[in-house]
């Protein structure tokens, strides 16, 4: 199709505020779903994205739309999701299209992630297009919420288009401002091949299937390729389009978007942010890529089984293709044995993974408490990372350690300002700047460690704004801060799962709290059974394991003291052969329970 009518976008949005439905419309109005197929959420293909009502990766599907006035245009719709988590997943998604659909729930205003996704589709220089959803709800305020939308990215407030897309509400208009206002591709169609791999995903029996933009000349089935990032060269061996079902075309050409399947098998053939171009006789210059995602949270995943390691290893390649913002390495637990050192883009990000690998892989894991990546500033003048708190060195050859800042903007009901203002300077939170977005809504700026954030901040947030406050973070500055790592000692052998580095002044509160929740789950033993929190060789806490008693003088029913005395005996040097070479027996749900130690 030429260019001209052709209409790449995508929509961005907070989380549930109706991304998904929308394109549920969109796919309905056009038709290029029956009725009879049509179910919600169509294009959130995994049972995780239903179950939670959330959208986690990106989908791209085509529709055909004809204009009033009788125009056939192709729109290709990128489904991106809303989690602050997964905002790498939209910068993938923006770089693929020309404009995007910015979208706001009309009874909840616009939250921390609308004005991050925005300023992100506005950097990368796309057409934006204000959309107020949800206007059929009782508690909605349509206008309002256009004059706050006008306020972050211009424009009168009439530009705004109001819609509802559950009930189809200003669906029509919405598909006509897409047509008028969104810029066409301007690719060149004549000259050598050049397309964006801006997803992939792996398929059992087709191999490695990649999603492709194409912005220059064409690629049809049969052509040999070539990828610019690796050098490796393929054949196309079918080339075909979403609506949203699989449909082979043979070719796509400038400015058009599809899937690419070469039959390769190896995962790490074909990079998400590639270039595809012709071999030979293809371009000489990359598209830009993207960035790297970088990890923000790191825990380790150990299977139940060791016996599974190997398919868990296998289960983490193919899950990386599908994420390619996973990074991993093989580690080693004295408790949990062998596993791998996974990092995470958020905490939601690491809960996905795990129940995805679970489900998908059948796989049974145990994940320890997450962290995030330390800089030690060592006496002799070097610097190590410290991706996990075994990798700590000594406290005798450590100068300073760093921790990473992020930074943080809050929105929430101007009525809530004292409480979130109160969490945040308890979470060692420093004050920024503070904009009123509207006379009920405030947008609140703050640096923060992110270790402070990991654990339980969000949920916190949620509780003292009785749901109402938005969150959104990125990367800021390392900076020193005093940090010391709290082991847990189990009969005098430390558990390298259960330590953990925090700010001194909560060093005491953690060991405290994890000895106790470790005495309620660790199962009595046949001696007593210490549990101490321990700073370097001091110990800042401790609870004890009380043994069980068995009573060894039972069958003497009768006959001298000595008999049982000399029982007594033998029983006490066992138990002391016993403690020096007995091991504790640690269940699984105490592993969990370390993950809950900061919601207490």
């Amino acid at each position: 199709m030429d260019q001209s009518r052709i209409r790449n976008f995508s929509i961005i949005a907070h989380i549930d505020h109706g991304k998904s439905t929308l394109a549920d419309r969109l796919l309905e109005r056009t038709g290029a779903i029956s009725e009879r197929d049509m179910k919600a959420q169509l294009l959130d293909d995994m049972d995780l994205e239903r179950e939670r009502g959330i959208t986690i990766k990106a989908n791209a599907v085509r529709i055909d739309y004809t204009s009033s006035d009788g125009v056939d245009y192709e729109l290709n719709i990128i489904d991106t999701p809303g989690h602050v988590d997964f905002s790498y997943e939209v910068s993938r998604s923006l770089e693929a299209c020309e404009g995007a659909l910015l979208l706001v729930d009309a009874s909840q205003g616009v939250e921390a992630q609308t004005l991050a996704n925005a300023y992100m589709a506005i950097e990368g220089g796309l057409e934006v297009v204000p959309v107020v959803n949800k206007i059929d709800l009782p508690a909605a305020d349509p206008d309002g919420v256009a004059e706050e939308l006008v306020g972050i990215i211009g424009g009168p407030t009439d530009e705004v288009v109001r819609v509802s897309a559950k009930s189809g509400i200003g669906i029509d208009e919405l598909l006509k401002t897409i047509i008028e206002t969104l810029p066409p591709p301007v690719g060149d169609p004549e000259a050598p091949l050049r397309a964006l791999v801006f997803d992939s995903y792996y398929d059992t029996y087709r191999g490695v299937v990649a999603l492709i933009r194409v912005v220059d000349g064409s690629v049809s089935e049969g052509d040999s390729i070539a990828f610019m990032a690796n050098g490796v060269k393929l054949t196309a061996d079918e080339i075909g389009v979403r609506r949203p079902a699989i449909e082979r075309t043979g070719r796509l050409s400038a400015g058009e978007v599809g899937y690419l399947i070469t039959g390769v098998k190896e995962i790490d053939l074909i990079r998400v942010g590639d270039t595809v171009t012709h071999s030979p006789h293809g371009a000489s210059n990359a598209l830009a890529g993207y960035d790297e995602p970088k990890p923000m949270v790191f825990s380790g995943l150990f299977p139940t089984d060791g016996d599974d390691f190997e398919r868990l290893r296998e289960a983490l390649d193919k899950l990386r293709l599908n994420d390619s913002s996973l990074v991993y390495s093989a580690e080693t637990s004295r408790a949990l044995g062998f596993g791998f050192r996974v990092g995470f883009l958020g905490l939601l990000h690491m809960e996905i993974v795990r129940e995805r690998l679970e489900r998908e892989y059948d796989l049974d894991l145990v994940a320890t408490a997450p962290s995030v990546q330390y800089m030690a500033n060592l006496t002799d003048g070097s610097a190590v990372t410290v991706q996990s708190p075994q990798d700590l060195p000594d406290s005798a050859l450590v100068e300073s350690i760093e921790e990473p800042y992020v930074k943080v903007m809050i929105i929430t009901p101007a009525e809530y300002i004292g409480t979130v203002m109160e969490l945040v300077q308890n979470k060692r939170g420093e004050m920024g700047e503070m904009n009123y977005l509207s006379t009920e809504r405030v947008e609140l700026h703050y640096l923060m460690p992110l270790s402070e954030i990991v654990f339980d901040f969000f949920d916190l947030l949620k509780s003292r704004s009785r749901g109402y406050a938005s969150l959104d973070y990125e990367p800021d500055v390392y900076r020193v801060s005093d940090l010391v790592r709290v082991d847990i000692l189990l009969n005098n052998q430390s558990v390298d799962a259960f330590s953990t580095v925090v700010h001194k002044d909560k060093a005491y509160t953690y060991g405290r709290a994890m000895v106790k929740k470790l005495r309620e789950l660790i199962p009595r033993q046949l001696f007593d059974v210490p549990i101490q929190a321990a700073i370097g060789s001091r110990i800042i806490s401790r609870e004890t394991v009380k043994a069980k008693r068995k009573d060894v003088t039972a069958k003497c029913y009768g006959g001298d003291i000595t008999r049982k005395r000399k029982l007594l005996e033998r029983q006490k040097e066992g138990k002391k052969r016993m403690k020096m070479v007995g091991s504790v027996e640690v269940p699984q749900e105490a592993f969990v329970a370390a993950l809950r130690i900061g919601d207490e």
